[in-house]
């Protein structure tokens, strides 16, 4: 959500920033703006809508070598021209873009700001506001600056110009992500590296509640009391052409196809020099010694920990609960005696699971995040870290990470169950290598899913998703890309629950999406299936080789029966991606929604 870039240095800030914004366009915003500082003000351009939008807008020909921009995703105040960022403070000496929810903004205007008058609905502008009253009252605008942010409650990341300076850029970080990028002479600021990729590799992390001055030469790093801090650099260990969609039509095809090169890469990441599977003793000791483990997750992520805890309790026989983070932050259940918490995001970043984790560990109790970005908040905050090595993923719509999640679970499991000496038959690594092949298959039929997709959703206006045991938790990430992306109310459901109330829904024509992986269950939803079409349902049963039957309408190559979500998925992702493209949805940038979930 939102995204905030800027440059300070000897060439024309504009383009940076623009492109800056381009790259961050994945995380999901409806405005966007910048502020450039030239010799004598500061101008700002901002617009509704997209950042083609932004770039009609812009004054070529004003040069400025200091800029700040900004990628709005609206959560107080409609998506408009007024509340998109940068806001100015009341007399044009401050600009300032933030990133984050200001939970006390109300009585900040009430205490501070009755007699100001405030020209968008957003709590950002209370922050532009606060730093120029603490200014006028004879502070430094650092001291503005610090004493502002002492006030605020909630999450913040922040960049600001003052006119009277065009030498900085002042910056801080609480609970929302920030780096500031290293170059010769120059520097830049960045919600994430890949948005500053084009011009460094070299970016420092900010933590919370720090301020960092930011000048085209230095940066200094301060606490809120104005200590110095000092904090190398480090590398971004990111590949441009990663970023870039190159021949394909969408960021999401392009991560779909991805899926069998990302199991090859954990395969490699996660096994030794003699070729067998491992993970970093410390993190199987810490899950040897869990009376029971807590999955806290959201939205796909959350998808993959419900497969994640069939895996864990199956093979190492550890009680797995798995929670929505969102809600278990709010209300915890009574937890054993020796937990251990697994916070599964692909960002690294989501508000939800963060504020979990920040209770968790001031209970005293251990953290696992299993993430797809090495040193997000989520990753430095946890006792332990496990990589998905999925690559960057710029859809909106997951898919490559969930796949990289669920595998990185298996592995989990599986090197647990081995030191737990539960050992088993199964060769994952071989079985991983079947999968991925199996996933290359699926990728190589895409003509038949754009035909399937035509046939059941080009004019549906909604759809289930069913199956038992694994494949019910497959079928609930189905409906879900399906909704988000295509905008069909798409539900997932256990099968023999349709009877309880579910089935009223189905109409003549109604698309039921049927999986049938597990031989254990293959004829109780094949009976469920029978039970829709007697109301009307136009099935569509895809099962696995081994367990066809002729009125299937899709057979996935036979993979080990723990693995199917790896394979199963596919389908459901292409049916959704040629969905969406059939109805001329935005497949990439779905209307309301956001990458990385950095507000609660």
């Amino acid at each position: 959500m939102c995204g905030i870039v800027g440059y300070i240095g000897t060439q024309d800030s504009k383009e940076v920033l623009l492109k800056g914004l381009e790259k961050l366009e994945y995380r999901g915003y409806d405005s966007a703006g910048i502020a450039v500082m030239g010799e004598e003000h500061v101008q700002i351009f901002k617009e509704k809508g997209r950042i083609a939008d932004l770039r009609k807008i812009v004054d070529p020909n004003f040069f400025a070598n200091v800029g700040i921009g900004h990628t709005r995703w609206a959560t107080h105040g409609v998506p408009s021209q007024k509340n998109a960022h940068p806001h100015k403070s009341a007399s044009g000496r401050f600009t300032l873009v933030h990133n984050g929810v200001i939970e006390n903004y109300e009585g900040l205007k009430r205490e501070y700001l009755m007699d100001v008058p405030l020209k968008s609905d957003t709590d950002t502008e209370v922050i532009v506001q606060l730093v120029e009253k603490f200014a006028d009252s004879g502070l430094s605008v650092e001291e503005a600056f610090r004493t502002t942010l002492k006030q605020l409650k909630g999450s913040y990341a922040i960049a600001l110009l003052d006119e009277l300076n065009h030498d900085m850029i002042y910056v801080a970080k609480n609970k929302s992500p920030l780096l500031i990028g290293l170059g010769d002479t120059f520097n830049v600021v960045a919600s994430d590296a890949m948005a500053m990729l084009q011009v460094t590799d070299q970016f420092v992390e900010i933590m919370d509640k720090e301020i960092v001055i930011v000048t085209q030469n230095n940066i200094t790093i301060k606490n809120l009391d104005g200590d110095v801090i000092e904090r190398s650099p480090y590398t971004a260990e990111l590949d441009a052409s990663d970023i870039e969609k190159g021949t394909y039509p969408h960021f999401m095809l392009k991560e779909i196809d991805e899926q069998p090169l990302v199991i090859r890469k954990i395969i490699q990441k996660y096994q030794n020099e003699a070729g067998e599977l491992q993970i970093d003793p410390k993190i199987i000791d810490a899950v040897k010694g869990a009376d029971r483990i807590y999955i806290i997750a959201a939205g796909t992520s959350y998808h993959a920990g419900l497969v994640g805890k069939q895996y864990i309790e199956k093979l190492a026989s550890i009680p797995v609960e798995v929670h929505i983070s969102s809600e278990f932050g709010y209300n915890m259940p009574l937890l054993s005696a020796q937990p251990l918490f697994i916070f599964i995001s692909q960002s690294g970043e989501t508000a939800d699971s963060r504020a979990v984790l920040v209770q968790i560990k001031a209970m005293g109790h251990k953290a696992l995040t299993i993430t797809n970005v090495p040193g997000s908040t989520l990753s430095r905050e946890a006792d332990y870290t496990l990589l998905l090595y999925a690559g960057p993923e710029i859809a909106v719509a997951s898919t490559k990470a969930y796949t990289a999640q669920i595998a990185v679970l298996a592995i989990l499991a599986q090197v647990t169950a081995q030191a737990v000496g539960r050992g088993n038959d199964m060769d994952l690594l071989q079985e991983f290598g079947i999968a991925a092949n199996a996933i290359e298959m699926l990728c190589d039929s895409k003509v038949e899913f754009e035909d399937m997709a035509r046939e059941y959703l080009a004019i549906t206006r909604n759809a289930f998703f069913i199956g038992r045991g694994i494949d019910y938790y497959v079928g609930l990430e189905g409906a879900l890309k399906l909704k988000e992306i295509s905008y069909i109310q798409a539900e997932g459901f256990a099968g023999g629950e349709l009877k309880h109330g579910t089935i009223a829904l189905i109409e003549d024509g109604t698309p039921v999406i049927a999986l049938a992986t597990q031989a254990s269950v293959n004829l109780s939803i094949r009976g469920n299936v029978k039970e829709v079409v007697a109301r009307g349902a136009h099935p569509c049963i895809i099962s696995m080789k081994g367990l066809e039957s002729e009125e299937d309408r899709f057979v996935i190559p036979a993979v080990h029966e723990l693995l199917t979500p790896l394979v199963s998925v596919v389908p459901l992702q292409l049916f959704a991606y040629y969905a969406a493209l059939h109805r001329d949805c935005d497949v990439d940038k779905p209307r309301n929604l956001a990458k990385s979930v950095t507000v609660e």
